[in-house]
């Protein structure tokens, strides 16, 4: 479910131009020029942590759980 709300969340963003601010600073701070696709799949990658955060923090409290 991160991966899509990230997603949608660069897509919202994206209406205020931020996808243009994005790609600016990424190319004036790495020297590459990037495109839309990039930057969508940088909002993809967040979400991909955010799930494998939100996989672990499961296995966390079901190991608590199992202790108490």
């Amino acid at each position: 479910m991160a991966i899509l709300t990230f997603i949608l969340v660069g897509w919202i963003l994206n209406w205020f131009k931020f996808d243009r601010l994005f790609i600016q600073a990424f190319k004036e701070l790495f020297n590459k020029d990037i495109t839309k696709a990039t930057y969508y799949f940088f909002f993809f990658c967040t979400g991909i942590l955010g799930e494998i955060v939100l996989l672990l923090q499961e296995i966390v409290l079901r190991m608590k759980r199992k202790i108490a």
